[in-house]
């Protein structure tokens, strides 16, 4: 439980203490790196990390990305750092060049994970924190089961994982939005809504604005909370998965000719699930690429319903059926 000090906000004590259990583990005289765009979630967390992190011997330090996509972006990214500073923090900004690859949304998020990845190692961090939040969560989930995603996609975003060799922690996710703004208010810190955050061009945008609030308006309060459950669990099974793959990939697998290839008895021995995530892997792990369920359930065929079919064109490989194997190749 939360000591709470006496007239200590509800809301500042719950992401101080959301902060605190990130921050457990790392070892005293650590740097941590707060990415903060000087909105409501990366402002209460820079906030309770300024207040956390030297407790712990830490030392904090945020990072502003300037994407240069909207008139004024300069002056948002130098008073987000100001504010950190009079936080406490040792604050800095990046400019980055945002391309085009991937739609506007993926390519800021690109540029952005990038300068927060050279940020961290300009400083030396141990981690990088972000102000994701629970309805974040929510949100990422959706935008999966709309794509029609694997149980990869619709895990969401961990709280701990690794961004070009630094941990990358997102303390927020148990935390609502709400949450977030009101522990601002509640410090007096004044954050900056970004007006990309209201644009109903970018699909994330339409889903926190409408879709949610219909669905909580038709089926009734905790679909964000539910969603975010559903992603836990879901994590919970990939992990159970990675292990099985683990156990039986060395057993299955060979090198071939400029390729690896899998035994086809093993494949066709694994339930669906299990196989088809074997086949995603191999090709993930060797090829460095991703493929589609329909790719995926293809290659499978090779060994549930074989029947002299030709070679399959993949992502930077081609699988074919040798004997008693599936052979994937570079193409």
């Amino acid at each position: 439980m939360e000591e709470r000090r006496p007239g200590l906000d509800p809301a500042v004590a719950e992401v101080r203490l959301a902060v605190r259990s990130a921050l457990t583990g790392l070892e005293p005289g650590a740097t941590v790196l707060v990415a903060l765009s000087g909105g409501a979630d990366s402002l209460a967390l820079a906030a309770a990390t300024a207040f956390e992190a030297p407790k712990r011997g830490l030392r904090a330090a945020s990072l502003t990305v300037d994407h240069g996509l909207q008139d004024g972006s300069t002056d948002a990214a130098a008073a987000a750092a100001a504010k950190a500073e009079a936080l406490g923090l040792e604050a800095r900004v990046a400019r980055v060049e945002v391309g085009a690859a991937g739609g506007p949304e993926a390519a800021a998020r690109e540029a952005r994970y990038g300068a927060l990845a050279d940020g961290a190692r300009a400083i030396g961090a141990a981690a990088i924190l972000t102000g994701h939040t629970l309805d974040d969560q929510a949100e990422t989930v959706l935008l999966g089961l709309a794509r029609g995603a694997g149980a990869t996609s619709l895990q969401g975003m961990a709280e701990t994982s690794v961004l070009e060799g630094v941990a990358l922690l997102r303390p927020l996710l148990g935390v609502r939005r709400v949450t977030t703004r009101a522990a601002c208010a509640a410090e007096g810190l004044e954050p900056w809504d970004d007006p990309h955050n209201a644009d109903p061009r970018f699909a994330r945008v339409r889903v926190r604005e409408t879709v949610l609030p219909v669905l909580e308006s038709e089926l009734g309060p905790g679909i964000a909370e539910a969603l975010a459950r559903t992603a836990a669990q879901l994590r919970e099974d990939a992990e159970a998965f990675d292990e099985m793959i683990d156990e039986t990939i060395e057993d299955i697998v060979e090198h071939a000719e400029a390729g690896i290839s899998v035994s086809a008895a093993a494949l066709v021995a694994n339930p669906a699930a299990l196989r088809n995530r074997i086949i995603r892997h191999v090709v993930a792990s060797e090829f460095h690429e991703s493929l589609t369920r329909t790719q995926t359930l293809e290659v499978a065929r090779l060994v549930t319903d074989w029947s002299g079919q030709g070679p399959i064109d993949l992502p930077g490989c081609r699988a074919r059926r040798v004997g008693g194997r599936v052979e994937f190749t570079a193409r």
